[in-house]
């Protein structure tokens, strides 16, 4: 089993974003398609616990990397239907993710930092801090992962029929 999928067994990580996993705000995201092959609850908590697992490996603050990585895509609409006259998707869901965010709970400069630039390099402004910037590259990588992995499933699994055919 993949380590990120163990944190439900990580009794750290779980004590920084309880309080937050059992607000209905936060939980209604697993009814929300995600990244084609996800919802955005399970890719809400990949991103915060990959997030927090690095944070605490660099000894950065990793609790505001937990708490702001979970709530990075607090936002209800489908985004491929949904169009903005205030700009794209990229710019206008971390400001929507951040106002539904602070309606739930209190978020520190560094939380709202890392929830409103969570989309750096699909828009300008550069992160504040580092780890805004993790968070931003973890969000990106499980993206990536969460979109191409049933592709890469179906490769691997043709090529093991084709080894053991041939």
């Amino acid at each position: 089993m993949n380590k990120h999928n163990d944190w439900h067994k990580d009794q750290q990580y779980i004590a920084l974003v309880a309080d937050l996993l059992i607000k209905p705000e936060v939980s209604k995201l697993e009814n929300i398609t995600q990244h084609i092959n996800s919802n955005r609850l399970e890719h809400s908590i990949m991103v915060s616990y990959k997030s927090y697992k690095i944070g605490k490996k660099l000894h950065l603050d990793y609790r505001a990397m937990a708490r702001a990585g979970l709530l990075h895509d607090m936002f209800y609409y489908d985004w491929r239907t949904t169009k903005f006259s205030d700009g794209s998707h990229a710019y206008v869901h971390p400001r929507i993710a951040l106002k539904n965010a602070r309606e739930i709970t209190k978020l520190s400069k560094k939380e709202e930092d890392i929830i409103v630039k969570h989309m750096w390099g699909a828009t300008i402004a550069p992160p504040r801090y580092v780890e805004s910037a993790i968070v931003s590259f973890v969000d990106d990588q499980c993206a990536i992962v969460e979109a191409a992995s049933p592709y890469f499933k179906q490769k691997y699994q043709n090529m093991k029929l084709k080894l053991k055919f041939n």
